[in-house]
């Protein structure tokens, strides 16, 4: 029998069931064998929900890591924890996959990446995108040249509000949609350019007081930022919590020979009309009355099966992540919203010097 990969999962909220999902479906080379959340009852919830056999309970993730035999630690927590727990399981000697951001700044980042590097041991970045079948197929038709030359793409993800409450602060998050959303599609856009921008301008809705909406919400409800590249393309990279209806995730590519439109989440061939409403429809829906169109298999066409799949494989073979999925690029990412928000408080244009 091949090995398994020993899985011990941080939190056990929204993100611990997106990941979650990806595990049943790989259970020929992944095994649960520990959760831990503050909230034991979310811990039992979760394994209710799986059929989980012999998986260890535990309230405190020191205690878990420190007493849980396994390879890797996937860290489902908010933002700010990511760093705390990702030290403590890489002392531990384990792998960590960790999601989006993968810290609230690019200090505590890069002490990430060098205490990986000191243990030996891989950072999974876990960014979704990159696993989408939708963008994997559009990124195919634009390599066999289908649509010319990219020109200009234009990337957003957008939603009404986050339901976390960690959401809402700055410190807890890093700072607000762009971190939380728009990291998506910057983290999307440097894998396919190579990290290669020459420069970005930014402006998001303020924070506070200033936002859209969200006028308690520390920081912005709105971004958006412009970006150039060394071979002369260009982007815009949207992210808000002002839009209702659903997650939008949408990317256009226009070319020199065509153009592309490529929506991962409202591309259903289903269209349904409900009075007293359904039960589910698509992430973030306000509400499921009336007409809509209910995702069919959510978690895999946002990316997260295969993702959770590709970070097994590696880890049984102990080798690097493909490029977007490192510590690194990560950090790259984190780098870049840092610059964006610099940029909209500052006023200015930012030229990359690390060309």
């Amino acid at each position: 029998m091949e090995k398994k990969i020993k899985v011990l999962i941080a939190g056990a909220a929204f993100c611990a069931d997106l990941h979650m999902d990806g595990y049943e479906r790989c259970r020929d080379i992944a095994e649960i064998v520990a959760i831990c959340d503050k909230d034991i009852s979310r811990v039992k919830s979760l394994i209710g929900k799986y059929r989980l056999q012999g998986v260890r309970s535990f309230d405190n993730y020191e205690k878990a890591i420190e007493e849980t035999e396994c390879d890797l630690v996937d860290i489902c927590m908010p933002n700010f924890l990511h760093h705390d727990v990702a030290m403590a399981a890489l002392r531990k000697g384990r792998h960590v996959i960790v999601e989006k951001p993968l810290a609230t700044n690019a200090g505590d980042a890069r002490a990430m990446i060098a205490a990986a590097g000191k243990a030996g041991k891989k950072i999974y970045y876990a960014e979704d995108w990159h696993f989408a079948p939708a963008i994997n197929k559009a990124l195919a038709i634009v390599e066999e040249g289908a649509i010319g030359k990219p020109l200009y793409i234009r990337a957003k993800e957008s939603h009404s509000g986050s339901h976390s409450p960690f959401a809402q602060t700055i410190e807890y998050c890093g700072g607000g949609c762009m971190i939380h959303l728009g990291i998506h599609a910057i983290s999307f856009i440097l894998a396919f350019k190579n990290g290669r921008w020459t420069e970005l301008m930014a402006m998001t809705s303020g924070g506070g007081n200033d936002n859209f909406l969200h006028k308690k919400m520390e920081g912005e409800d709105w971004s958006a930022c412009m970006m150039k590249f060394d071979d002369g393309m260009s982007a815009i990279i949207e992210a808000n919590y002002v839009t209702f209806g659903g997650m939008e995730d949408v990317i256009d590519i226009y070319g020199t020979k065509g153009c592309m439109h490529v929506d991962l989440t409202f591309s259903s061939p289903i269209k349904c009309f409900s009075v007293p409403g359904m039960r589910y429809t698509v992430e973030k829906a306000e509400v499921t009355t009336g007409w809509s169109s209910p995702a069919v298999d959510e978690k895999f066409n946002l990316g997260y099966v295969d993702e959770i799949r590709h970070f097994m494989e590696c880890c049984l073979q102990n080798s690097e992540p493909r490029k977007g999925l490192r510590g690194v690029d990560g950090l790259e990412a984190l780098e870049v919203v840092g610059l964006i928000y610099r940029s909209a408080k500052e006023g200015i244009r930012i030229v990359n010097d690390k060309l």
